[in-house]
């Protein structure tokens, strides 16, 4: 019997897409949005827009009350002590960028950023520009052969020297968690700092900043099914403290005169400009989408579906997954197959997934891949999806071979 979503009909564009002949696959990228999303969106933009924090009329003071409202319910969803704790950012880039450049005050040369092998560019470019602008040394921990952090090398090479350790909570390549509960307690017994790419986390996992114990947590709304143009970056309350302004202008300033400014703290401190109000608007939408979900109903389906790409996949010869992923994505290559043409020919089938590197080419390049071709699922997906995959991938590989 095949696996039946019972979410698909909250989504206008898999339903659209599927009116295409198309199977949308490719979640990890960037995910479809329900209609609670799109409502929000609408009410805000045909309702009447305004800037926030900047005006005492009636349209500002309820863009700014509609919009404040999404940074507690990121709190909430966050599990933060406080909305203050919360920060809107253009997305996990950006954010990983801001902290890069907001704690370099603290790192001194010959110190160490210790990141993962498995890192997504975003998470590895920021640390390294930062090591070569402060004359630091850039450490990668290996994997083992599932595609986890190795914990003894780990144990090994974060040490006395360590004073930032960045590292992702699910890989977007290799589809595992990984042990955050251990490389952060390693972090805090070095007095490190840490932070904790949770873009691909925070989708198919309630995360709770109390109970992780992490420094600093990024994810991106358009991943969470929520609009793009937006991301949240968490930081406990000490921790905000030390970061330096990275961005002036509007809203952010205190106090300016020709020649000094003084800055407002976190939050707003680190929200120069306008910000994408709409957009922040929708994912409060998104969160309250999410927050009303039966959360175990949709891990059960996650998973049921997530063992059925598995399945398929290993039952046809020659198809090699990367690691043993264990939710939400898998990453495969064909032996003898690239994986460019792979889904050139997948995607003239409507079959919409991820080829290449899926920026992480050092990942990639330790593996002694070009690249490889993602599947990745959302809650919208059903057995029928998985089934079009299948039958457009062996078409394929007929073809090819």
């Amino acid at each position: 019997m095949s696996l039946i979503s019972p979410w698909r009909a909250d989504f206008p564009g898999i339903l659209a897409l599927e009116a295409e002949g198309q199977t949308y696959l490719d979640s990890a990228a960037t995910a479809q949005k329900p209609q609670a999303v799109l409502d929000a969106l609408l009410a805000y933009l045909a309702g009447g827009v305004a800037n926030v924090h900047r005006a005492q009329h009636l349209p500002g003071e309820r863009a700014t009350r509609t919009f404040e409202a999404t940074r507690g319910k990121a709190a909430q969803w966050l599990n933060a002590a406080s909305a203050e704790e919360i920060i809107f950012t253009r997305g996990t880039t950006e954010s990983l960028n801001l902290l890069a450049y907001g704690l370099e005050h603290l790192l001194q040369p010959g110190e160490q950023i210790v990141i993962s092998a498995l890192e997504h560019h975003a998470n590895l470019l920021p640390w390294q520009q930062l090591a070569k602008r402060r004359g630091l040394e850039l450490l990668v921990l290996p994997l083992d052969d599932t595609g986890s952090v190795d914990l003894q090398q780990a144990a090994r090479l974060i040490g006395p020297r360590t004073r930032l350790l960045a590292v992702s909570q699910l890989s977007n390549v290799l589809g595992r968690w990984q042990p955050l509960d251990e490389l952060l307690a390693l972090a805090r017994t070095h007095g490190a700092i840490s932070v904790v790419d949770g873009a691909q986390g925070a989708v198919h996992g309630r995360p709770d900043m109390q109970a992780l114990g992490c420094d600093f947590y990024v994810c991106s709304s358009h991943k969470l099914y929520g609009p793009d143009g937006v991301g949240l970056l968490y930081g406990r309350r000490e921790q905000l403290n030390k970061l330096q302004h990275w961005q002036f202008g509007g809203e952010m300033v205190l106090d300016a005169d020709y020649q000094a400014a003084r800055f407002r703290p976190a939050p707003l401190g680190f929200e120069a400009g306008t910000p994408a109000v709409s957009s922040v608007i929708a994912l409060g939408a998104a969160l309250g989408w999410l927050s009303s979900l039966d959360h175990a109903a949709a891990a059960r389906h996650e998973a049921a579906l997530h063992a059925e790409l598995l399945a398929g996949l290993q039952a046809r010869d020659a198809v090699r997954l990367l690691g043993q992923p264990r939710l939400a994505l898998a990453s495969f290559c064909v032996d003898g197959v690239h994986n460019a043409d792979l889904a050139h020919l997948l995607s003239e089938q409507g079959i919409a997934v991820r080829a290449g590197h899926h920026c992480a080419m050092p990942l990639m390049k330790g593996l002694g891949l070009s690249g490889a071709i993602r599947a990745s699922l959302g809650l919208y997906n059903n057995g029928e999806d998985l089934q079009r995959f299948f039958s457009a991938l062996d078409n394929a590989l007929e073809l090819l071979r």
